[in-house]
């Protein structure tokens, strides 16, 4: 049974079948969608089908769920009108033309989508040694470290330079992302991608933080040690690991997954990593997309 995580699909369903065609969960692996189905591509709503459909799929909120929630439980032709300009229209479109059975129970679904999950997977990487274990923190767009760190310490969890806070159980890392503003969960950028989480130490080991959120062909912007350029040869997304460093014993501590959809074609793409090796799988958003 495999992890395997996808975020900021956005509408574009299509790319996101492909992605699945090519890394292949298997019924009793666990697909974690890290927010950001719906706005900006032709099919937002085709994307959340295909998402409940999977047989062991984990959703969690991203801020453009967030986005049309909040504008359409508001009314404010203000909260609209900001949620349109960031992508919304072709989702709101699609909502209007919903039966109000299933309608309704979209919206049920979409307001209670949790905003973190702790999984923690065998570590199959080259580098791992055997049967080592590594506890992975998702959120759509990144946490908090300093604050995480309190919780952590708060908790009794136990930290070395060598070790991190590889110490933190799976129940540990729960109940510090308890503590997270969710507004951090949902929208933090520069302060999460330019700053070492301080989670992991120098031997390598300690929690990593898989995140969307952040187009990967932006990275640069925000990002300080980026293992690549957030592009491919051809100016396409690809998935980025950041944080490899002497201090982390050169593992990533963060992991950006978002692959530019949003940008569409030609450089957008919807990418699947599975957790345990670290594998992806790529999917080009094709012209018309």
């Amino acid at each position: 049974m495999a992890i395997f995580v996808v975020s900021d699909i956005h509408g574009h369903a299509r790319a996101f079948d492909r992605a699945l065609e090519l890394a292949q969960p298997a019924p009793d692996d666990t697909v974690f969608v890290l927010g950001d189905m719906v706005d900006r591509g032709p099919d937002p709503l085709g994307v959340i089908d295909m998402v409940r459909a999977l047989p062991n799929v984990r959703v969690l909120m991203g801020n453009h769920e967030e986005m049309l929630y909040e504008s359409l439980e508001s009314g404010d032709e203000r909260d609209k009108l900001t949620w349109h300009m960031n992508g919304g229209y072709t989702t709101y479109e699609q909502l209007e033309q919903l039966p109000r059975d299933r309608y309704v129970d979209l919206m049920d679904w979409l307001v209670n989508l949790p905003t973190f999950a702790v999984v923690e997977v065998d570590d199959r990487r080259p580098s791992a040694a055997r049967g080592d274990r590594r506890s992975y923190l998702l959120a759509h767009a990144g946490v908090d470290a300093p604050r995480l760190r309190a919780s952590l310490d708060a908790l009794g969890v136990s930290y070395s330079e060598a070790e991190g806070y590889a110490a933190a159980t799976p129940d540990d890392l729960l109940a510090a992302m308890i503590e997270q503003d969710v507004n951090d969960l949902l929208w933090i950028r520069r302060e999460f991608w330019s700053t070492p989480t301080g989670l992991v130490g120098t031997s390598g080991l300690g929690p990593v933080v898989v995140a969307g959120h952040t187009p990967s062909i932006s990275m640069p912007r925000y990002a300080s040690l980026m293992c690549g350029s957030g592009v491919d040869e051809d100016l396409r997304g690809v998935m980025v690991e950041v944080g490899c460093s002497r201090d982390t014993g050169g593992v990533a501590d963060r992991v950006c997954i978002d692959c530019s959809a949003a940008a569409g074609h030609p450089s957008g793409r919807v990418g699947i990593m599975r957790l345990e090796d670290r594998r992806v799988w790529l999917a080009d958003i094709e012209e018309g997309e």
